[in-house]
């Protein structure tokens, strides 16, 4: 059985970012190397996102690790445990990617007074969008014919959009290392994908 000193440890950029986020950095760190597998770090992405619901404050921290081979997804967020339990409880879960299964990488970007864009800026806030196929919406609606005076039941139509990992990132809320670091992020899983 192996002991957590067996544990393969993180690069100490991506170590330093997670800790940086400050959300259980140990259990975030731990859960990643785990995924991981020893398998080395092509790059890395770091998000923590902090959301209001009512009087609760709940955060949830996204890593994503491009290797030579996968992506790896790992989420960690406040849980609320039911009452009345009397402590807070946090879940973590890991995604391993083939980056064969990648099916694309969009971007994008939001751009402040367009008429006086300067070139090679890009903008100050980006939506960084993964899809794999796992997850899908499905909107539906009555479906209608063009006829006003139809009253049959012609069923439902609808959209299906893959929407499996969407991050915002913004310069004023984030910094700019951290939207440098998304770009940098989406070019290199980008190219890699664009390999196979």
């Amino acid at each position: 059985m192996s002991s957590p000193s067996d544990a393969p440890t993180l690069p100490v950029e991506l170590t330093d970012a997670i800790v940086r986020a400050g959300y259980y950095p140990a259990l975030v760190a731990d859960v990643v190397a785990a995924a991981l597998v020893g398998e080395p770090i092509a790059n890395h992405l770091v998000h923590l996102e902090t959301t209001f619901d009512r009087d609760v404050v709940r955060r949830h921290i996204t890593v994503l690790v491009l290797t030579p081979s996968r992506l790896l997804i790992a989420h960690a967020d406040d849980h609320a445990d039911e009452p009345p339990a009397p402590q807070d409880v946090a879940t973590a879960t890991t995604e391993s990617i083939p980056l064969s299964a990648v099916r694309g990488v969009m971007l994008t970007h939001v751009v402040e007074s367009p008429s006086t864009y300067v070139p090679g800026s890009l903008g100050r806030e980006v939506t960084l969008t993964l899809g794999w196929g796992t997850v899908a919406r499905l909107d539906l609606v009555p479906a209608s014919c063009a006829d006003p005076d139809c009253d049959a039941d012609h069923g439902y139509e609808g959209t299906i959009t893959g929407d499996d990992i969407a991050l915002r990132i913004s310069a004023a809320a984030d910094g700019e290392d951290a939207l440098v670091r998304a770009l940098s992020f989406a070019r290199e899983l980008s190219a890699a994908i664009g390999q196979g």
